[in-house]
């Protein structure tokens, strides 16, 4: 069995996975916003686990950002700012006297789908994370790749595609206004529509009445299908992944996936992809899952 714990802005969730990939038990405490109080609350968390279990398990951790495998700390971790600039996983390790693996969480929920989710009899897994920003993890052969510099999968901080900046009439000098990100994620979604309408909608509410037939909500999105069906082709150039598989909370608005794929056809090379995009088996829950997943073949 295996402890995972799931590190959000608002939560620090737990899973314990027996060999088989089975729930024994979850349990959820509220994140306290603080890093020393939140290495005391896994503690706290992983100790009590162990009692209940009367054994000693491994640990995986999930959370925002990427650690750092030159210098152990956490980096680009906005959403969770307290462990910015932190040796989260040298501290955990101290504190719980075992081996403590961290990982970025999209990568874990990627890893999660790919062993025994939606994704599991693929070999090429491309993990798409679309929420109030734009992740994504990569896992082939069941296992995670991060690269020398722990930014495998980041494809969110590329640079908008040309044909696409230049539809959007960008012009600036600020590199992290011409990501991805900036057009694709829920709160560049936002933004786009407060520019361009000078209405402050969410992007859930934007969709609501895009569906709702509404003109100016139908422009934004129509541009959004082909914001991220040329993003998506830059991995499918570069990678030629056998699934995609979408998590956060805006691709739960998506309902036209079969379009997406269509004009992801346009852009890459040869004009065919015959890759599959899924829905997660496990949906937010497989980040934690995916935690858990990272020390199964360590043994104390």
């Amino acid at each position: 069995m295996q402890i995972g714990i799931d590190i959000g802005a608002t939560k620090i969730e737990s899973v314990i996975l027996d060999e088989n990939g089975e729930e024994n038990l979850r349990e959820r405490r509220e994140c306290p916003k603080n890093y020393t109080q939140t290495v005391e609350t896994i503690k706290q968390t992983v100790f009590s686990l162990d009692k209940k279990l009367n054994t000693k398990l491994n640990v995986g951790v999930c959370h925002p950002g990427i650690h750092s495998t030159h210098t152990g700390l956490v980096k680009n971790a906005p959403n969770c700012y307290w462990i910015e600039k932190k040796p989260l996983q040298k501290d955990l390790r101290d504190s719980l006297k075992r081996e403590v693996f961290c990982e970025n969480d999209a990568n874990c929920f990627t890893l999660s789908e790919a062993i025994d989710g939606s994704c599991e009899h693929y070999k090429i897994v491309f993990g798409i994370i679309l929420g109030s920003g734009c992740g994504g993890g990569l896992v082939v052969d069941k296992k995670i790749v991060t690269g020398t510099n722990g930014l495998g999968g980041e494809w969110g901080h590329n640079q908008l595609p040309y044909l696409a900046a230049k539809k959007e009439n960008l012009e600036t000098s600020i590199l992290r206004e011409s990501e991805i990100e900036s057009f694709i994620s829920g709160h560049g979604l936002s933004k786009k529509f407060l520019r361009k309408y000078g209405k402050k909608l969410k992007a859930h509410e934007i969709f609501k009445a895009f569906r709702n037939h509404d003109i100016e909500a139908e422009k934004i999105i129509e541009e959004f299908k082909i914001n991220l069906a040329m993003s998506l082709s830059t991995i499918i150039n570069i990678l030629d992944p056998d699934v995609f598989v979408f998590g956060g909370g805006l691709s739960n608005e998506i309902d036209f996936f079969d379009e997406i794929e269509n004009l992801v056809k346009k852009y890459v090379v040869g004009r065919e992809y015959e890759g599959v995009f899924l829905k997660p088996k496990y949906g937010d829950a497989s980040g934690v899952r995916g935690a858990a997943r990272l020390g199964r073949k360590v043994n104390f």
